[in-house]
């Protein structure tokens, strides 16, 4: 009876280890996917920035077009060529509306200036509709305009301006009120529809298996970025449970072997899954140096017709430094590869260079994506 309660508990700790452990690697189903019909949609508007303190559009004809508009929807008639005004700014407002919500619900919106404003620094959006690719208007926009940046300093001859940011580029938190509901529908004939964020064969296969686990039968991949899933009978009319209970599973997606790289920060970002073969690198520079100086040429006190002159002067340095193989052997793991290339010393453009020569040599097994 002990000897039965000992075994018993020994494979009960390995149980909750198990539950702690093999989570640690693994993912949602609701954070690598969504349900097919609630996607965000994309909206845009056109209107006015005002109270600029002169920082305005330096009266752009569309902008004082659009300001006589203004005052014509309230009783006042004015002529648009007759307007002198550098506190307004025309901008465009753009904003991402979630499925699902309501009339009367908040959202963001982002302003950007359209004309030549050198700050929306201190403006306020002036109501503005919001529409979406059918024509329709969705959110109304309106509210005081933070820029996260500055503009000072009278510039110009003799003056000098600080700008930090981009000043011209705003947002207005929860600064637009939806009107319209998008209606989204998720569930068709009993089946939802799943979609993958990072389309891939085997994360499917993977999703699929998992979810027939916890629901067996329910789940088939339609290609590597669809999955279809049929609502059991017991949460019929319960569709959003369901959904709730289907995004706690966990699943462990597949990674690409990519290495991406960008030239404008010298940032470089490789997966774990990178391969590169038996390959030998040969890392050299050639350096060339050129100083130019000035020298005076001052000429003998005792010669009176002598003038003194500038003399330039120019000297060029070459430096080549020495050139080696390195035999950088099969390496599985990306922080071995990471380690070999340290060991040849090159800076992080260099190792650009490294990776995609390597790439035309055929013995990096990943896509390398430069951007």
């Amino acid at each position: 009876m002990s000897l039965r309660l000992n075994i018993f508990s020994l494979l009960s700790a390995f149980a909750v280890l198990w539950w702690f452990v093999a989570p640690l690697h693994a993912s949602r189903i609701k954070d690598i996917t969504e349900v097919e019909g609630s996607r965000d949609n994309q909206l845009v508007g056109y209107g006015l920035v005002v109270g600029l303190a002169g920082d305005g559009d330096s009266n752009a004809q569309n902008t004082l077009r659009s300001l006589a508009n203004v005052l014509q929807r309230y009783g006042v008639t004015v002529d648009a060529t007759q307007i002198k005004s550098k506190n307004v700014a025309g901008v465009m407002i753009t904003a991402d509306i979630a499925a699902f919500l309501k009339p009367g619900s908040r959202i963001d919106v982002n302003i950007a200036s359209l004309g030549d404003a050198k700050s929306l620094q201190g403006g306020v959006l002036l109501q503005t509709p919001l529409f979406g690719a059918d024509g329709h208007v969705y959110a109304v926009a309106q509210g005081p305009v933070a820029t996260g940046g500055f503009l000072g300093g009278s510039g110009g001859a003799g003056g000098a301006t600080v700008q930090k940011n981009h000043p011209t580029v705003g947002i207005i938190s929860n600064g637009a009120i939806v009107e319209r509901e998008i209606v989204a529908h998720i569930v068709h004939d009993g089946l939802m529809a799943l979609e993958l964020h990072n389309p891939d064969f085997t994360s499917a296969a993977r999703s699929v298996d998992a979810i027939n686990a916890v629901f067996p039968g329910a789940a088939s991949a339609r290609d590597s970025a669809s999955i279809d899933v049929r609502v059991p009978t017991k949460y019929t009319g319960r569709e959003i449970a369901f959904l709730a209970d289907l995004g706690q599973i966990e699943v462990t997606p597949d990674t690409n072997a990519r290495i991406v790289i960008n030239e404008r920060t010298g940032t470089i970002v490789a997966t774990s899954t990178v391969r590169i073969s038996q390959v030998a690198v040969s890392h050299g520079a050639l350096t060339i140096t050129i100083t130019s100086n000035l020298g005076v040429s001052q000429p003998n006190s005792f010669n009176n017709s002598g003038q003194t002159t500038v003399v330039p002067s120019t000297q060029t340095a070459v430096n080549e430094t020495k050139g080696s193989f390195f035999v950088i052997a099969e390496t599985p793991t990306i922080d071995r590869l990471a380690a070999a290339l340290n060991a040849l010393g090159v800076s992080t453009r260099e190792m650009m260079a490294i990776f995609q020569t390597l790439k035309r040599a055929g013995a990096i097994q990943a896509e390398v994506i430069i951007n």
